[in-house]
């Protein structure tokens, strides 16, 4: 939960009062968003939580005071649900919500933002470029060589993701990205093992390995494909495993 909500363990379904799933929303991953909330909505019921769903529309901010909910659960995607516009709008009507804060959120949708808060924490991050047009993309290739990933800045879920393998690609990857944002960043492509950590409260989760058949671990793997595997226990090394939690 945020700051705002309570950090201890509730027994009683009850206690929780009313639980507005938010889902849906304005983004590129609505449906995806759908999918999720129905789930955690069903859920919810299932334990004895007096949960409404709320697929969050333009008028959501109107509708608010009207859903009379104590506490929200956050299934939306993208922006508008995961960059901080909505956990600031339920930190103005004092409702507590999932999920981290407004700064935290505003961050970490942002891939620049986050890159450049990890350069001046020390941590490493892939070399970059951030490519506002096509001389810019052409300028990419030269500097950090081949292969690259480009992406959106501020989308999720992979969207207008494309790996470059070969310089004629660069254009066409380029085109993609900026179909869902203006700014686009190519960065240095990084093979290796990918994995992911859930974080519930201060506790790191057991890490999961993501194994999937295509370039990378893009919408398709994420959201419709069959060859996805998830690998829990993800098979690190245990002074590995301690690294991803710390």
């Amino acid at each position: 939960m945020s700051a705002h909500a309570e950090g201890r363990r509730i027994q009683d379904p009850a206690a929780f009062g009313r639980v507005a799933v938010l889902m849906g929303g304005h983004s590129g991953e609505r449906e995806i968003s759908l999918r999720s909330g129905a789930a955690i909505f069903e859920a919810l019921r299932s334990t004895g939580v007096a949960a409404i769903a709320v697929d969050v529309q333009s008028d959501f901010l109107a509708r608010l005071p009207t859903l009379r909910c104590d506490r929200a659960f956050i299934a939306l995607h993208g922006r508008g649900g995961e960059d901080g516009v909505i956990q600031g709008a339920l930190e103005l009507a004092g409702i507590p919500y999932t999920g981290s804060g407004v700064a935290a959120c505003a961050i970490s949708m942002d891939k620049l933002r986050t890159k450049q808060l990890w350069q001046a924490q020390g941590l490493p991050t892939p070399p970059y470029m951030v490519l506002v047009d096509e001389p810019d993309a052409q300028q990419a290739l030269e500097s950090l060589g081949l292969p690259l990933i480009v992406k959106p800045a501020r989308e999720g879920s992979s969207l207008g993701m494309s790996k470059v393998s070969a310089p004629e690609e660069m254009a066409a990857a380029f085109r993609r990205a900026r179909e869902w944002d203006d700014r686009v960043l190519a960065e240095r492509w990084i093979t290796g093992g990918e994995y992911t950590v859930a974080i519930l409260g201060d506790v790191a989760l057991p890490s999961i390995r993501l194994e999937t058949p295509h370039a990378f671990y893009d919408f398709e793997a994420k959201y419709r494909a069959d060859s996805t595997r998830y690998h829990c226990p993800s098979g690190l090394m245990p002074d590995r495993e301690a690294a991803l939690s710390d």
